[in-house]
């Protein structure tokens, strides 16, 4: 436990002292933008409405996007002049310090989305809306399966992060696969096993609104992929890992 305890503080410490944190502002902001935009009336729905418009942006470019920001930046210091010769040639168990590193990138994720519910509330009030007619049961489950979609991804991105010496290669990598997130989005053969596109699918699909492409997959079938996809991942990272050399 006290090995757990280190290699959390000790990668708390190094996002800490950088400003790559504040990127996970920068999405909320744009999408506080795009909602308090669009065209939603205040009627029945309206919550419902604003959050499915703000969720377009947030899921289809930003999640992705993030979750590949924040498992590059985690290495960053360990490519910098040697460190992972440093790091692992301490006795520490690298199991514990490849786990600390994805924790801290999901919980920058899980605080994400809660900004994002954040302004989704503020643009609603913003526009008028009755808090006491905000869909909980619906905005819930949109939330917290967003975040899940969210960790293959980051597993995935991790594992290329260590496989890679280089900082900037995992982010163009993320980039260039998260750009056509919208086309295999509606390909039901693709869609659901594409990581970039599991976030966007779980959030725009919790619920039952569309029912074209791999939106139209029943939510319990994406989460069992999303799971297994996470389990995939991370086991080949901590493989990798594991054997890396010092």
């Amino acid at each position: 436990m006290a090995i757990w305890i280190s290699a959390l503080r000790s990668e708390r410490i190094k996002l800490g002292r950088s400003q790559i944190i504040l990127l996970a502002v920068i999405d909320p902001i744009l999408c506080a933008v795009v909602g308090l935009m669009a065209n939603v009336s205040n009627e029945e729905g309206s919550w419902t409405g604003l959050f499915m418009v703000m969720t377009l942006l947030h899921a289809l470019l930003f999640m992705p996007m993030m979750a590949g920001i924040f498992s590059a930046f985690v290495c960053r210091y360990e490519h910098a002049g040697g460190g992972w010769k440093q790091i692992l040639s301490l006795p520490v168990s690298r199991s514990a310090l490849y786990l600390s590193k994805l924790l801290v990138v999901a919980g920058t994720l899980a605080f994400n989305q809660l900004l994002f519910l954040i302004v989704v509330l503020g643009a609603g009030l913003c526009k008028g809306f009755d808090l006491s007619l905000i869909p909980w049961e619906v905005f819930a489950p949109k939330l917290v399966g967003g975040f899940v979609a969210c960790l293959p991804l980051a597993a995935l991105q991790l594992f290329v992060s260590t496989v890679w010496s280089s900082f900037a290669a995992p982010l163009v990598l993320n980039m260039v696969f998260t750009v056509p997130n919208i086309l295999v989005a509606n390909s039901v053969t693709y869609g659901p096993y594409y990581p970039w596109a599991q976030p966007m699918l779980v959030m725009m699909q919790a619920g039952g609104e569309y029912d074209f492409g791999a939106f139209g997959l029943p939510i319990e079938s994406l989460m069992i992929t999303v799971g297994g996809s996470f389990l995939v991942f991370l086991a080949a990272g901590l493989v990798y890992f594991n054997r890396k050399p010092v």
